[in-house]
């Protein structure tokens, strides 16, 4: 199956596209396209987060649920909206982190690209919604692809900060070695949540030290 993904992902990931749950999710994507429904994120954009972070340039995972559902927020890349579309709650909170740690405002806008293309894998666990209805497309099939992801990730890459933020996102640290990467874990910067821990986390000083101690360049948040 021919999946328009950046190379060094499609290399790792080729025996998943040829897997039945695959072609079935992928079935099933298409007709929820072609049904005349409101779809999220446009076609061209469900594996942004790939071809902006290639496989050998990752250094830090985050992980969401699935797209943002509503006009003009959704691209591909999790927790982030299009330039000029007004910032979601979760958002909001982790800027306010990042600047509580790190002492800068972080971009003001919600496009999140350009950590995106610094080696911030910026990975929902479903890569598609229809419009209004969260979670619409999970359980076809996308969890068990970025499943995969992560696992590749594991095992291709070494020294990886990868940032759990709530039940949903920490479910995928089991398959991480925490023994050669550094797995952070704190509530979801919801609003329901984000004062329960998520708020004084310092995950972006923390995934910077760890970058910089492993000889890598930090990220600028």
């Amino acid at each position: 199956m021919d999946v328009k993904i950046e190379q060094s992902w499609k290399n790792v990931l080729a025996s998943e596209f040829e897997k039945d749950y695959f072609k079935k999710l992928t079935d099933f994507v298409r007709g929820e396209y072609l049904s005349g429904k409101t779809i999220y994120p446009e076609p061209k954009n469900i594996f942004n987060a790939f071809n902006l972070c290639p496989l050998h340039h990752v250094k830090v995972v985050i992980i969401g649920q699935d797209p943002y559902h509503e006009p003009g927020q959704a691209h591909g890349l999790c927790f982030s909206v299009q330039s000029g579309v007004d910032l979601p709650p979760s958002l909001i909170n982790i800027y306010k982190e990042i600047e509580q740690d790190i002492g800068h405002k972080s971009i003001t806008n919600g496009d999140l690209t350009d950590w995106a293309k610094q080696g911030v894998l910026l990975l929902n666990s479903t890569l598609t919604v229809a419009a209004h209805v969260a979670a619409s497309h999970s359980g076809h099939g996308w969890e068990t692809f970025t499943d995969a992801v992560i696992k590749a990730v594991n095992e291709n890459c070494k020294n990886v900060v990868y940032m759990l933020w709530g039940s949903f996102a920490q479910e995928k640290a089991k398959m991480v070695n925490a023994a050669e990467n550094l797995i952070l874990q704190s509530p979801h910067p919801s609003p329901l949540s984000a004062y329960r821990g998520f708020f004084g986390n310092r995950h972006f000083s923390k995934a910077n030290t760890y970058l910089i101690e492993h000889g890598k360049q930090p990220i600028n948040w």
